[in-house]
């Protein structure tokens, strides 16, 4: 396990990997006009981070707002004049890129670990991006990433938990990483083609053009999807004061001995554990 730095790393987010989680999050209808050829398939593929660079080859550079660091392992910044806020659970994964003449030829996975693409739920923003980075400290990713191994992913489990007034709150659906709709090399398969093809439609926007201009990165993150939420989570928003919680596990592990875990402030071997609290 290590700390990874996504400084350098252009990071990206999928919507619609698990079923039924834009519903869920009422944002189902805003990509309507999204068509894909498998009803299954993620809907798009947003950028959260992509790191500034200067570029020859006049390429579209990403909103100024993108170039801002938003990861943070420890803390939420709750984002200025906004009601409503979520966790979005997620299990991220660190890939080295390779280019080849301007396009995104492979994606090889490196590490993995948990992940909180937190989002603000409001009307009236197209673009997934602004509800996604709204600065520093509006991201999260685990200091505890579990390097990439043959089948190690079918071994590993999502959790997430909101920690208020010392009570702990299942938050997210109790997942295997493998219950995500696209995943493996067909997930590979997909991220390729919209990091080379996606188009400036609806709430997606064209990110080749970013990552060109941003110097065709080598390491690029993605958060693989939000797991569909708990009655709890559903309901619930996030308050000045509570701890955002998700774990990434081998199901070696009880799902009782994560919450202990979590509740002693502890951490278990090869879990990779983001715990954030949420400031006002």
């Amino acid at each position: 396990m290590q700390t990874i730095d996504l400084k350098d790393a252009a990071c990206f987010g999928v919507a619609g990997n698990f079923t039924g989680h834009l519903e869920q999050a009422g944002e189902a209808e805003n990509f309507n006009e999204l068509k894909v050829a498998d009803s299954a398939a993620p809907k798009a593929l947003f950028p959260t981070y992509i790191p500034a660079a200067a570029s020859a080859l006049g390429a579209n550079s990403a909103p100024a707002f993108l170039n801002v660091f938003p990861f943070d392992a420890k803390k939420i910044v709750f984002p200025k004049g906004e009601e409503k806020i979520q966790i979005e659970p997620e299990m991220a994964i660190v890939f080295d890129a390779e280019w080849i003449d301007g396009k995104l030829a492979a994606l090889e996975p490196k590490f993995f670990g948990a992940s909180n693409d937190v989002s603000i739920r409001k009307e009236g923003a197209l673009k997934i991006s602004v509800k996604k980075n709204w600065g520093p400290s509006s991201k999260g990713f685990s200091e505890q990433a579990i390097k990439v191994e043959p089948g190690i992913f079918d071994r590993y489990r999502i959790a997430s938990y909101l920690l208020r007034q010392n009570k702990l709150y299942e938050y997210g659906e109790n997942s295997p990483v493998c219950g995500y709709s696209y995943f493996g090399k067909k997930l590979n398969d997909w991220l390729l083609d919209k990091f080379n093809n996606q188009e400036n439609l609806g709430p997606a926007e064209d990110i080749h053009s970013y990552l060109m201009a941003a110097g065709f990165p080598k390491k690029i993150f993605v958060s693989v999807g939000a797991t569909r939420y708990s009655d709890f989570g559903k309901e619930n928003f996030l308050q000045g004061g509570d701890d955002s919680i998700v774990a990434v596990y081998p199901d070696s592990y009880k799902k009782e001995t994560i919450e202990q875990m979590i509740l002693k402030g502890g951490l278990l071997e090869g879990v990779s554990l983001l715990r954030q609290r949420v400031v006002l």
